[in-house]
This record gives structure tokens, C-alpha cells and sequence, in this order.
């Protein structure tokens, strides 16, 4: 079973919690691994260096998947859940626990549910999941084109939480599509965000 390590180099996340900007965050998503011939995605903050890497080598379609800090803890673990038809990620936080061991907690932190796909006028098909926050209960939208990496993450009053959508240059140059800018509204859980990111990634299996 391929196994993918998401590896943020910035150490503004700590385990088991869930840090909030008070200001809108944009990062720069490059939808290709750093590791030659890998699968995977390396997305930049701001300042213009890594946050977070998504690496899984020579494998794709990984069905684990593991959201980590720069040191190596764990923060998330991903797994993709198959009903029949229905495709879903579970979403696990890790926590220290004694001697400063890490724990995962033993019931999903979220879920994301593959709702449906609309054919569009133009051809295209128009996909959505559905975000579930097992402990606040909270539910998100994902609305995006089937196999694109192009969406919005909205919550249940319709109100933007994240966007992904493809990068433009200071002169309003469109960049390739595997170049894109993340999005994040003020005050947004960023663990939370980058968590429905990658599966988004993983749905769409541009990851």
C-alpha cells in the first residue's frame, strides 16, 4: 500500500491545534513534486518559500495519506474509505500523548464525501463534495470541474472559506494549470483548510 507524507517545512503549526489568520493568507500551489519522477504537489507561502509537500515518489492514488510539521510529528492522516461507488476521505488529527508519543485520535476529525457530477454546457463536468467536521459539525462545500484543480470551499451559508484557482502574474499573465494560488479567508482553521486541500487533490487525482 503507497503511503504519501505531506511535509510542511514552516513551523507555524503545532500538533493538535488549529491555528486561525486573522488576515487572508495567499500560497502558490505547484502541482508537481519536488522529488524527480514523484507524484504530488509543493505549495509556497507567501514569503516564497515551502510550506508543505506533498511527495509519494514513483506511486499515485495513494489511499493513506499523512499531514506532518517540519520536525516529522504527524498532524493528519488521510484515508480514502470505499462504499460501492462512493468515494470518501477520512481526516484523523494527531495529538502528543505520554513521553510525548503521538496519538491519533480514535474517531475522524472530518470527512469528505464525493457528492455528484452536473455535465455542463460546455462539455465539462461539474463535480461537488461535501465536508463534514465530525466534532463541530460544521459542513463545506467543494465545487469544482471534474479533474481540474480549479474550486471553491464554501460553508453551509455559502461564504467563501478557500479558492484554488489558477496563478496570474503581477502583468495579469494566466500561468499553466499546474500552477495556482490558494486562497484562504480571514480567520479559516489553516490545518483544516490544508487538510480539504489535498483531498480535493486526491478526488480530483491531480495528486
Amino acid at each position: 500500500m503507497a503511503i504519501t507524507r505531506i511535509q510542511p517545512l514552516s513551523a507555524h503549526l503545532q500538533p493538535c491545534a488549529t491555528p486561525a489568520d486573522p488576515e487572508k493568507q495567499v500560497y502558490t500551489v505547484w502541482m508537481k513534486s519536488l522529488v524527480f519522477n514523484g507524484h504530488g504537489c509543493t505549495i509556497y507561502g507567501q514569503d516564497g518559500r515551502v510550506a508543505y509537500r506533498v511527495d509519494n515518489y514513483a506511486c499515485s492514488r495513494s489511499r493513506e495519506v499523512y499531514v506532518m510539521d517540519s520536525g516529522g510529528k504527524t498532524l493528519i492522516k488521510l484515508l480514502k474509505k470505499n462504499f460501492g461507488v462512493f468515494k470518501k476521505w477520512q481526516g484523523y488529527s494527531y495529538c502528543n500523548g505520554i513521553a510525548g508519543l503521538e496519538e491519533e485520535s480514535a474517531k475522524p476529525w472530518f470527512s469528505v464525501q464525493k457528492a455528484y457530477q452536473i455535465l455542463k454546457n460546455e462539455g465539462q463536468y461539474s463535480s461537488r463534495a461535501v465536508a463534514t467536521v465530525s466534532i463541530s459539525g460544521k459542513v463545506y462545500k467543494i465545487d469544482g470541474v471534474s479533474h481540474k484543480s480549479e474550486y471553491i470551499i464554501s460553508d453551509a451559508d455559502g461564504q467563501v472559506v478557500a479558492e484554488m484557482k489558477r496563478k496570474q502574474t503581477a502583468a495579469g499573465v494566466v500561468l499553466g494549470e499546474d500552477v495556482l494560488s490558494l486562497t484562504m479567508g480571514p480567520g479559516e482553521d489553516r490545518l483544516l483548510v490544508v487538510g480539504l486541500v489535498v483531498v480535493c487533490g486526491l478526488l480530483s487525482r491531480c495528486i
